[in-house]
């Protein structure tokens, strides 16, 4: 693959420097594609998209005029993180995910965050994943979040910036684990070779998270994974899950509520549930305390997570911490709980209900990304730099009718990858979703993560739902630099 015409341009590559040159810990993939011939590194990567295709893994896009299943695209030029660079990002992530979760059990008990005027009463009770009908709620071991997926990008200086959180039910960690299968049957002997940590625990560390939050008296718990049905977008992603885990994959319909404890409908009858792993978004889980219309929840199951006779991971509430304008309070929330300051930087952030703010934002969203405080998949946004005056005025009118629910930030210069495009390599904006699991004794920090890609050339939007795919991430267990591998 010819390397030599690949313009780094004036964006942050991270596999080439501006001279061109390989990165820390990438001069041996670098050497090695560029030893490939074109054909060979297009065979590959049509062996790839055939192997995932064969695996299942597929995603829903609601509405999409083509059907909803969809294969998420993939890369097979992996993203390098070198051991020195991951080490910083395994601190920050870990720092913010005790500072949420000392946020989150604050706000539904004594509000001290509050009280002395560090986050304003308004900001957290206007938040629609605020949930009053969990004050006082005690989860096992006081862990609120126990698997956080926080979205990272990378700015034109190179620093890593935390772009949002997102604690409520975070996807796509199988995507990880079955692009690792995949890279690691397409370049074995340079896989081997860069050293690179394994992701493939990660079911395992998951059940020994949610065994750890059993309820008190369960010694040996009774964990499931609860899925809203075969409809839903994660769904795959939600089996295999269970799969891995070796556990059991229920609907709602499959749980009930009985004598305080939850139990699961089996052939055999009923069998008592200790810890649900749920991806059912907060208010449909209980009719009974949220939404009355919910045909998905399990009638009085908060009322058995009161007593402490099971656990819901996450715990119900949570997603008050993805609201982004909470984000933006979170360099306070690390210092206020912690005691120190944020290791990995939020993006620069304009609250829109806060007047003078509000004003700079109006008169500059040429400049500007406006985001929904609680939208997700690249929905409820408008990149200002790139729309049009029409689509800039339209969003000027829901900001001024709704300030509470859109924040702005500058539009950072993403960092690119070589992606595999039209049988070339060209640059493309990629984030970065780590997956972070917590059980109370320690954090646990997988070793890589879900790099998305902007597939679209210039497009910063690396949703799969907005068009983009992914990418396998390679964290190296040291600072190799040029070790030579056998033929790829």
């Amino acid at each position: 693959m010819e390397l030599s015409s690949y313009a780094p341009g004036a964006f942050y590559d991270e596999m080439f420097d501006p001279e061109r040159r390989p990165r820390l810990g990438c001069e041996l993939l670098a050497k090695t594609l560029s030893a490939l011939p074109d054909a060979d590194l297009v065979r590959r990567q049509r062996s790839a998209e055939r192997a995932l295709l064969h695996m299942g893994i597929t995603f829903s896009v609601y509405g999409h005029e083509r059907g909803t299943e969809k294969i998420l695209p993939f890369d097979l030029v992996p993203r390098v993180v070198h051991a020195r660079e991951w080490a910083k990002l395994e601190r920050g992530l870990a720092q913010r995910m005790r500072a949420l979760n000392l946020f989150i059990d604050d706000i539904y008990h004594d509000r001290k965050i509050i009280n002395d005027g560090v986050v304003p009463a308004e900001v957290v009770e206007s938040a629609s994943s605020y949930l009053p009908g969990c004050r006082g709620l005690d989860p096992p071991r006081g862990v609120w979040c126990h698997i956080n997926g926080s979205d990272l990008v990378r700015g034109g200086d190179g620093q890593y910036y935390v772009l949002e959180d997102n604690l409520r039910c975070p996807s796509g960690v199988s995507y990880v684990l079955h692009n690792r299968q995949v890279m690691k049957r397409t370049f074995p002997r340079v896989f081997e070779a860069s050293r690179v940590r394994p992701v493939d625990g990660y079911p395992s560390e998951l059940l020994r998270v949610l065994q750890n939050v059993r309820p008190r008296g369960a010694a040996t718990p009774a964990v499931v994974v609860l899925t809203p049905g075969p409809y839903n977008s994660a769904y795959s992603e939600h089996s295999f899950l269970a799969q891995q885990m070796g556990v059991e994959l229920v609907e709602p319909r499959d749980l009930t509520v009985r004598d305080g404890f939850v139990w699961m409908r089996t052939t055999r009858g009923l069998s008592r549930v200790d810890v649900i792993y749920r991806r059912i978004d907060d208010t449909f889980i209980d009719p009974l305390v949220f939404r009355p219309d919910s045909m998905l929840g399990i009638p009085g199951i908060m009322s058995v997570v009161r007593a402490g006779r099971v656990a819901l991971a996450n715990a119900p509430g949570t997603g008050v911490a993805d609201d982004k304008v909470v984000y933006a309070y979170v360099p306070q929330i690390i210092r206020y709980y912690l005691g120190e300051d944020q290791i990995l930087p939020n993006v620069p952030t304009f609250l829109c209900f806060d007047d003078k703010q509000r004003n700079h934002v109006l008169a500059n969203l040429d400049k500007l990304v406006v985001k929904a405080a609680n939208e997700s998949g690249g929905y409820g946004m408008l990149m200002g730099p790139q729309a049009s005056a029409a689509e800039r005025a339209v969003f000027a009118d829901r900001i001024r009718a709704n300030p509470r629910n859109y924040i702005a930030q500058p539009l950072l210069a993403l960092s690119r990858v070589p992606t595999l495009v039209d049988e070339q390599l060209e640059g493309r904006h990629v984030d970065l979703r780590p997956y972070v699991l917590h059980g109370g004794d320690d954090i646990f920090v997988l070793p890589g993560g879900l790099t998305r890609v902007a597939l679209t050339k210039g497009s910063f939007v690396v949703n799969s739902s907005q068009g983009g795919g992914s990418k396998d991430t390679w964290v190296l267990a040291d600072d190799i630099a040029g070790r030579d591998a056998a033929a790829c």
